[in-house]
């Protein structure tokens, strides 16, 4: 059976500034990574020279037949490698995702206002001396090979990237063409290959249905993420979340334009029904805006507390199993930091949809001081609906203007058609505004 190589990032899923303020509001939906198809999840932990990757896959098909290949900057010991948990992602994931949330109007005729690393070693296989025997031939060294957990895992150097890729090949890992160029410029660069299977023995043994996440820390100064490999035998074009973890603040990419993702606009009540679809239009429509070569800014954050919360903030001990080393290092501190929420953690989400014409470059990356707060965040407000001991004609005009603006913001923002939209919307007092463009007697008969 031929292993199909998953070569993809790392592991191989209008613009408003806003200050730093209360946003409150009541919670309403998430637009999390499963809206968007083929979408890889990378959590880098980065500090001075160390980081720590943590790579979730998106592997669809039998595990026997997964593999991946990750350029990496530098050696990999086996005690830097480690399984990690899929559901401490899930929980990043859902904290950082961009929010919907609502405000309800007050009565109009009242007068105020709303306000850790394991694994188990493995001897090499009785066929060991033959393996890299074969792999020598090719000018290929096997620099280390391990098992953990349920991958086993093998650390590759070559003199050519021709004699790679037919080791590869003749070893059962199916490369895609075209491999060879992207190949030889990582070797130019003296990296190493990271390559990983599933060994299907052990994770039975193991009791796990799906693939876990995999995790490497090393030291290095470069600050990146290989994509390039990952387009090669992608279908189209493929999503990535990376989510990144410091102390000093946002991280931002330095080859490509990091650009904030729209927030803080509010649109029609209906959305909250139809959210999903709201979020995927509008980041289309934002990528084809920076001609599919931008890097949009989803979520920055401290991680000791949000507003408003679409997830509880990781506790210490999640942070740690991402690799957060800085969290609890001795004694007391240790003990005091795992009962309550890191406040010295800053978040960074960045989502980037790139196919090999747009994002010719692997991602490089850099750390900013700015700790200011940032968010993908979307706002419905919910016209009063009660009995008026008062006249509210002047209400719910205002209010009709408003559900207008709304309207047209959203078509803005999506592409969607302006009068579909307010078809959905249920106009205050009843009054249907009138739509702008044509005069008004071309819309009485057509």
């Amino acid at each position: 059976m031929r292993l199909l190589v998953t070569l993809v990032t790392a592991i191989v899923t209008i613009t408003v500034t806003t200050t730093a303020q209360a946003f409150c509001g009541f919670y309403v939906a998430r637009a999390d990574t499963s809206l968007f198809n083929r979408a890889s999840q990378v959590v880098l932990v980065r500090d001075d020279d160390r980081t720590v990757i943590t790579m979730a896959n998106d592997f669809e098909g039998e595990v026997a037949d997964f593999a991946v290949v990750i350029p990496v900057p530098t050696m990999i010991e086996r005690e830097q490698i480690n399984v990690g948990d899929r559901a401490v992602i899930q929980h990043l994931d859902a904290y950082t995702s961009p929010r919907l949330v609502e405000y309800h109007d007050a009565n109009p005729c009242a007068r105020y206002e709303l306000e850790e690393m394991v694994g188990r070693d493995s001897g090499l296989p009785a066929s060991a001396m033959q393996f890299k025997s074969s792999a020598r031939s090719r000018g290929v060294t096997i620099e280390a090979q391990y098992t953990v957990g349920e991958y086993d895992i093998l650390i590759l150097s070559a003199e050519q990237s021709s004699g790679l890729i037919r080791w590869l090949n003749d070893n059962d890992y199916k490369i895609p063409r075209g491999a060879r160029k992207v190949v030889d410029s990582y070797l130019k660069q003296d990296m190493r290959f990271f390559v990983a299977k599933v060994n299907v023995e052990e994770q039975s043994k193991l009791g796990y249905q799906y693939l876990r996440p995999l995790q490497v820390a090393y030291e290095s100064n470069k600050f990146m993420l290989p994509i390039r490999l990952g387009t090669l035998n992608a279908k189209g074009k493929q999503e990535l979340y990376v989510y990144a973890l410091t102390r000093t603040g946002r991280v931002e990419t330095t080859n490509y334009r990091t650009v904030k993702i729209p927030s803080n606009v509010e649109i029609p009540e209906f959305v909250d029904g139809e959210f999903g679809d709201f979020y995927r239009a509008m980041f289309e429509k934002q990528t084809l805006k920076e001609k599919e070569r931008a890097v949009f800014l989803e979520y920055a954050w401290d991680m000791g507390w949000c507003d408003p919360c679409a997830a509880d903030p990781l506790s210490a001990k999640e942070l740690r199993q991402l690799g957060v080393f800085w969290i609890g290092r001795n004694g007391q501190e240790a003990k005091r930091s795992l009962q309550v929420q890191a406040q010295n953690v800053f978040v960074t989400r960045l989502h980037v949809s790139y196919d090999a014409e747009h994002f010719p470059e692997d991602l490089m990356f850099q750390e900013t001081g700015d700790r200011s707060n940032y968010q993908g965040r979307y706002v419905i407000r919910r016209p009063w609906t009660g009995e008026a001991s008062c006249d509210i004609s002047q209400y719910e005009a205002s209010v009709r203007e408003r559900q207008e603006r709304e309207a047209q913001q959203l078509a803005n923002l999506t592409g969607w058609d302006v009068d579909e939209i307010r078809g959905k919307i249920p106009f205050a007092g009843g009054v249907q505004p009138e739509s702008g463009g044509d005069p008004w007697w071309k819309r009485i008969w057509n």
